[in-house]
């Protein structure tokens, strides 16, 4: 497996294995009421930490959604960028949850690349982190194949 150096990726410049480290960004509580008051899930156990502890966690849980947008939002910002155009899909597991205040992070390994012509389809496999696993997908992501 390759470590990817930071810098611009074409698909054609990766291969399966090839991985990278994203930054890292702490979960706060006006995350989870914003992201709360966005979709409308108010559950207790995302804003009442009385709530959250009746239902057998440590404190208040910020919403899955949230947490694999942050992971996308991660991935966007990171040091290695990939030439990919348009999120295709994902399939996802939430592992643990993960509280407020926690610092999350992700990496990133190349699974596949499918090309047809000038157009690739790369899967990624992600894992989100904590102080432990707390998301395992794969993403398919569309985009160019240029030499």
């Amino acid at each position: 497996m390759r470590e990817l150096e930071p810098g611009l990726y074409n698909l054609s410049d990766l291969a399966p294995g090839d991985q990278f480290q994203t930054d890292s960004v702490r979960v706060t509580a006006q995350m989870i009421r914003d992201f709360a008051a966005l979709t409308g899930d108010a559950t207790g156990l995302h804003l009442c930490e009385a709530a959250a502890q009746k239902a057998g966690f440590a404190g208040r849980v910020a919403h899955g959604l949230l947490v694999l947008s942050l992971i996308e939002g991660l991935k966007t910002r990171a040091p290695v960028q990939l030439s990919t155009e348009i999120a295709l899909g994902w399939d996802v597991t939430f592992r643990a949850p993960v509280l407020v205040d926690e610092t999350l992070s992700a990496r990133l390994r190349v699974e596949a690349l499918r090309r047809t012509g000038d157009k690739a389809m790369i899967t990624l496999v992600i894992e989100g982190w904590t102080d432990t696993q707390v998301l395992t997908a794969k993403a398919r992501y569309f985009g160019h194949f240029t030499r």
